[in-house]
């Protein structure tokens, strides 16, 4: 095999036309056999296998310089930078990141990149810090698979076009996004398809950049005579390339959507290996659609992962103009949700974690400061939501529970959530968010359905000594917990707290009485976290108060189970601290 000679771009310059081409095919058995077996970014590494050949056909990495993207398209590339084996060698998939990783590879992935919208940005910084230097190296921008909606992307080709030195920022355009694109600069990308590129209104070169069409961006030699041609331009300069996402393979290049993404599944069939079954994600897209049935004031917002949160294309476009795709512009979505509050209506945004770290501002202030009642699901936080670096939602908890103004509310069970979400919607004193579960856990007590009492915890059990105050994801933790206790022969209190956003003085003062140890139970990020509002509550007192959560950190690719032993979390360990603490006097 070719690949098994390539331990650098370098080596792709000796190849022979025939060879870039069984090279290619190499490379997308590698993407494939990955993603099959382990899941993955599928159909966006698949469209770019021959613009990568050509790229390292054509610059000279890792003299030059190229930034990722989200890094959804970094897998042919990484091949090509001796990591081939995180692809062809099943025992060795972990060793290599599914994102741009300076820590695997510093020489060829310049920046640790997930998030979207950040390439140009980043390669702007390298362009002034190049010139300053007085460098003559090629610094390049990959950008695609919807990323030009972001506004950190607008802002980028601003800066960049101003710095007026070379720069070359490829647009992969596969006509897609994660599911469809929206904003009005995709109409002029299909203008430009529909043109070869001719047309006379063009958003690049309208901000000062020069403009190069690839028609077929899966064609080798057309990409290298385009990048050949571009190479030697000392300005600005845009190489607009038109490629098939899920390119090479049919189920992926047909099913486009589907295929953005996807756990393991059968090469043969292109279906998935699991069963699946009830998840949340079905659930909630299945919810906001009857919700907007029954209430033409509910409008749907998505910051573009509509399927992310169970909403195919036949739900969207049953939801109509109670539906809206921001594109992936988590500060839009936010201001927009203000904005359809303010007009009336009951605005309801979900979104990852991750992501929705994008919007502190505008949520802070274009929804808060406002007072507006929009609705924010906050999907996915958890230590056995993702984990890698830049996709772990750890830090949920200190950052929104800090803005004045936001309820942040913490279900235990798909019916608290329920709950909290049909009395989010329908209030309209504040600006509500909601932290959802990840997993279907179903309740087998009532929930209530009015939380407009803020910041009123609920005990579940009333015992003595100890009170378990267990939020959200960790509701069932602290079950487990104090049933491990009760072997112990204490009979621990447990509260299910709801509100992330405040205390319960009057419960907490309660138990000053007959308890002599709190323990505060977080999935997330324990420093600025939930605990720590619990023991400043306590702090003059002489209640002792154990706080647990995930320490503070960079955690990336990592095994929650793992996670959660190191930081003592494990149920075991919870009880045994809690022992341990009591026999100390």
């Amino acid at each position: 095999m070719i690949i098994e000679k390539i331990n650098c771009p370098a080596d792709v310059k000796t190849l022979s036309g025939d060879q870039l081409e069984t090279l290619a095919g190499e490379l997308r058995q590698g993407v494939l056999n990955r993603v099959s077996k382990g899941g993955g970014h599928v159909g966006p590494n698949l469209g770019v296998v021959e613009l990568t050949v050509a790229l390292a056909r054509v610059f000279d990495f890792p003299a030059d310089k190229i930034v990722f993207d989200v890094s959804h398209q970094i897998y042919p590339y990484k091949m090509l930078t001796g990591r081939a084996h995180g692809f062809t060698d099943e025992a060795r998939f972990g060793e290599v990141s599914g994102y741009a990783s300076p820590l695997e590879a510093p020489e060829f992935d310049t920046f640790q990149v997930g998030h979207t919208s950040t390439s140009v940005a980043l390669a702007a910084g390298l362009q002034k810090a190049r010139d300053m230097r007085g460098g003559k190296e090629n610094i390049i921008a990959l950008i695609g698979d919807g990323s030009l909606s972001g506004g950190e992307a607008f802002e980028g080709f601003d800066v960049a076009a101003e710095a007026g030195s070379k720069i070359i920022i490829i647009v992969n355009d596969n006509d897609i996004s994660i599911a469809e694109n929206h904003g009005g600069l995709y109409a002029n990308l299909k203008l430009l398809r529909e043109t070869s590129g001719k047309a006379e209104c063009n958003f690049f070169k309208a901000m000062g950049y020069d403009y190069y069409f690839v028609p077929d961006g899966n064609n080798i030699g057309a990409l290298v005579e385009a990048f050949e041609k571009v190479k030697v331009v000392n300005c600005p300069a845009v190489v607009h390339v038109c490629t098939e996402k899920g390119h090479g393979y049919a189920p992926a290049a047909s099913r486009k959507e589907e295929f953005h993404y996807c756990a393991p599944f059968s090469l043969d069939t292109g279906r998935p290996l699991s069963a699946g079954g009830e998840n949340f994600s079905d659930l909630l897209g299945k919810y906001l659609v009857n919700r907007a049935a029954s209430d033409p004031k509910t409008v749907v917002v998505i910051a573009g992962i509509p399927g992310a949160m169970g909403l195919n294309h036949e739900m969207r476009q049953a939801l109509g103009s109670q539906y809206i795709d921001v594109g992936i512009a988590e500060e839009c979505a936010a201001a927009v949700s203000s904005g359809l509050a303010k007009g009336g209506m009951r605005p309801v945004w979900s979104v990852f974690g991750t992501f929705i770290q994008r919007a502190y501002d505008q949520i802070a202030q274009d929804i808060c400061i406002n007072g507006n009642a929009a609705v924010i699901n906050v999907a996915g936080c958890s230590a056995f939501g993702m984990n890698d670096v830049t996709h772990a939602c750890l830090a949920d908890i200190p950052m929104l529970s800090h803005i004045p103004g936001l309820v942040y509310l913490a279900p235990a069970t798909w019916e608290e959530f329920i709950a909290m979400e049909n009395w989010a919607l329908d209030q309209n004193a504040q600006p509500v968010a909601i932290r959802m579960p990840v997993a279907v856990v179903h309740a087998d007590k009532p929930c209530d359905s009015d939380f407009s009492r803020l910041n009123t915890y609920k005990t579940m059990h009333r015992g003595s000594r100890v009170a378990i105050i267990a939020l959200g994801n960790f509701y069932q933790k602290g079950e487990s917990v104090a049933a491990l206790l009760a072997k112990e022969k204490i009979d621990a209190t447990l509260v299910n707290p709801r509100f992330i956003t405040g205390v319960d003085e009057d419960l907490l003062n309660s138990l000053t009485a007959d308890h002599e140890l709190v323990v505060t139970l977080e999935d997330g990020f324990i420093d600025g976290g939930f605990g720590e509002r619990i023991a400043r509550h306590f702090a003059a007192t002489s209640m002792r108060v154990l706080c647990k959560g995930i320490a503070k950190g960079l955690y990336d690719r990592f095994n929650a189970n793992e996670l959660l032993a190191a930081n003592r979390l494990l149920d075991e360990q919870i009880a045994a601290d809690i022992l341990a603490i009591l026999q100390r006097k």
